[in-house]
């Protein structure tokens, strides 16, 4: 499957943000950043990402920081069965956090991504 096959579905869908998940696209990241640089020119939809990874290590890896500017809103970290906890916004377990990424990047510091549902912790 093409970028632009997978664009014909991304833009069919007026009302969708799009989530990069499963398995890690960290993995791919030249893959997802010319999908998420498509995203971005043909599109107004937000990109959030999930990743085992942390925030920190993404900044030092060349290929990886490439997809992460193209970032919304970043999960990281792995999810850890014994910090699992079901009332946190949009992940499993305590140590992951939500990251504003373009706000992060600007700062040079990271910045929790405010969910309406809980106040987020960025440490």
């Amino acid at each position: 499957m093409t970028t632009d096959d997978i664009m014909r579905v991304i833009e069919a869908d007026p009302y969708a943000n799009v989530t990069f998940t499963g398995g890690d696209p960290m993995y791919q990241p030249e893959g997802f950043a010319e999908l998420a640089r498509a995203i971005r020119q043909r599109t107004r939809k937000d990109i959030w990402c999930f990743t085992g990874f942390t925030y920190e290590a993404l900044l030092h890896n060349p290929r990886q920081r490439a997809l992460l500017e193209q970032i919304d809103v970043l999960v990281d970290g792995p999810f850890v069965k014994a910090l699992r906890d079901e009332t946190l916004c949009f992940r499993g377990s305590r140590n992951q956090r939500l990251i504003d990424v373009p706000a992060s990047l600007r700062e040079g510091r990271v910045v929790g991504y405010e969910c309406e549902s809980e106040q987020v912790r960025t440490s």
